[in-house]
């Protein structure tokens, strides 16, 4: 079992390409021209509930860009205390003055937030982007993408499966996944649903 797990392949890395985007076309577009360098200065906010991607958006920028000092990354703005607003209004005027990004992540629009009104009103001039979930044809989509990229054979009976049964959000469908695949070496037997409702130890009759 030791050697089974150890060749299970690992979780692709978030990137602007394995982002499903749903209605969120236009935000990633925004995000790729960004991470390109290209166009001069970019300032993008990024707003939504859990689920809908902001972290996978601002990890995907963050290592595209890792090597450039005058990109910074901030998720969960609306947890920010005074001092921690205070250092990144400083840090969005001197990016603006050094021509470098700034993209930022919270939970509702900048001005909805609680914010000091000085950080707010500058997040708010840039691109300001409200993400959307995705609906069951993008997580039937995401979940087939993620399982080519970990050579898993993924039949459709057994998305529908998730999608009817287990919590929606994408992060406890694609643990799932990831779980059914080392399932699937241990035992050596393919993906299917009655092997997921073993796994889940759900009763045969749903």
């Amino acid at each position: 079992m030791k050697q089974l797990l150890l060749d299970i392949k690992p979780a692709s890395p978030p990137t602007l390409h394995n982002f499903i985007a749903g209605r969120n076309a236009e935000a990633l577009a925004s995000l790729n021209v960004a991470s390109k360098l290209t166009g001069g200065t970019h300032f993008i906010y990024l707003w939504g509930e859990a689920g809908s991607g902001k972290t996978h958006l601002l990890h995907a920028c963050k290592a595209q860009n890792s090597a450039d000092p005058n990109f910074t990354i901030v998720d969960d703005v609306h947890l920010l205390n005074n001092d921690a607003q205070i250092a990144l209004f400083n840090r969005y005027n001197q990016l603006k003055e050094d021509g470098g990004t700034l993209v930022t992540a919270g939970l509702h629009a900048p001005t909805q937030m609680g914010l000091r009104d000085d950080l707010a009103t500058r997040l708010a001039w840039g691109l300001v982007y409200q993400l959307h979930l995705l609906n069951d044809a993008e997580k039937a989509l995401a979940l087939q993408n993620h399982a080519t990229e970990r050579g898993i054979r993924l039949p459709s009976e057994v998305v529908n499966y998730c999608l009817r049964y287990l919590r929606r959000d994408l992060s406890t469908l694609m643990a799932t996944l990831d779980a059914l695949d080392e399932w699937s070496l241990v035992t050596k037997k393919p993906v299917t649903v009655p092997m997921l409702r073993q796994l889940l130890q759900l009763p045969l009759n749903l």
